[in-house]
């Protein structure tokens, strides 16, 4: 079970994310850091474990409003050895050739941000690329053709439900269950609601490769030592 921290990132500041309403995010506090500056929360996260991956989300980039760029050369800079997973929302392949050149780190296409599927199938074999099946409630996010083709997935997928993102209320396993079985072959990483190192265990036994997590870290439900044990 891999295990793999959550920034977001607003007006270059690290945003509390809960539920998916991007509106209402608000800069965090958490007893990781004393402010809410991206190198500082990091720097708390990887105080609770030697985390290999970071993921972050550019919400400014997602929404087209600005992006995070220089705040995501500050983490690459202070944690050289720490490989990020950055989702900004692009979905052009002059973007997409950009961002990888950049060496800043992996990229995440999410889906709802894909105009159709022409951009994952020409990346899907770059290991560098991650898919983000997003899902708000019971919908996809996202060109259908994305969801149906299972033959273009890269070999790294998010189940994002942003419905459940810090909410405490669990991960989604039915959901988690039927891509498993959709896509067997590839590594299932589940995305929102994850709230301790029992539902860890409970996506390791569903055979889900890992998880993104955020508030259950900051909130101390899990710790340095319950990671240690998977």
């Amino acid at each position: 079970m891999r295990v793999i921290p959550v920034i977001d990132l607003k007006g270059g500041t690290v945003v509390r994310a809960r539920l998916g309403r991007r509106d209402e995010y608000r800069p965090i506090e958490t007893p990781l850091a004393t402010t809410s500056d991206p190198v500082d929360v990091a720097h708390g996260l990887m105080s609770v474990y030697p985390f290999a991956s970071l993921y972050v989300a550019d919400l400014d980039a997602i929404e087209k409003t600005a992006d995070n760029r220089r705040h995501l050369a500050r983490l690459k800079a202070a944690f050289p050895a720490l490989t990020l997973w950055v989702d900004n929302g692009i979905s052009t392949p002059g973007a997409a050739d950009a961002w990888l050149a950049s060496r800043l780190g992996h990229l995440v296409l999410g889906s709802e941000t894909q105009r159709d599927d022409i951009l994952l199938r020409r990346l899907a074999s770059d290991e560098r690329i991650v898919l983000s099946l997003d899902f708000r409630g019971d919908a996809f996010q996202g060109p259908a053709a994305i969801l149906a083709d299972q033959g273009a997935w890269p070999q790294r997928i998010l189940c994002m439900t942003l419905g459940r993102v810090g909410s405490a209320s669990g991960p989604d396993l039915a959901r988690l269950a039927e891509l498993r079985k959709t896509a067997p072959d590839r590594d299932i990483y589940a995305a929102g609601g994850v709230r301790d190192l029992a539902d860890l265990r409970r996506l390791a036994q569903a055979g889900i490769t890992g998880a993104l997590v955020a508030t259950s870290l900051h909130d101390g439900r899990l710790t340095g030592p319950d990671l240690a044990t998977l």
